[in-house]
């Protein structure tokens, strides 16, 4: 009996995805600048936690949208959840290495 879970999204992939969610001011991914702070598959059920640079941050609706979009596309993702967080606050500390050297951090 073939298992359902076959064709089921990974985090791994969830997060891949998420590459495409560019921040428009820094030029970088949300995944190189340390914005997402989590991703959980459940079935065909994709949540993604996030965070913005700033509260004040202007792009947050789209990034929400570009989310859904991009983590939707899967296969295997029927529905993705983007809930933003400002806790913890962000902190460049969460960027990784390259985005570090490339904002000179």
């Amino acid at each position: 009996m073939p298992s359902k879970l076959i064709g089921m999204a990974t985090a791994d992939e969830v997060e891949e995805a998420l590459t495409n969610v560019i921040d428009p001011e820094l030029g970088l991914d949300f995944v190189e600048l340390g914005l997402i702070y989590g991703i959980e598959v459940e079935a065909e059920h994709v949540t993604v936690t996030y965070t913005l640079t700033s509260p004040g941050c202007p792009i947050g609706p789209q990034v929400a949208e570009q989310i859904q979009e991009f983590a939707g596309e899967l296969d295997g993702v029927e529905s993705v959840e983007a809930t933003l967080t400002f806790t913890p606050p962000w902190t460049p500390e969460r960027m990784s290495e390259d985005a570090k050297f490339a904002l000179g951090y």
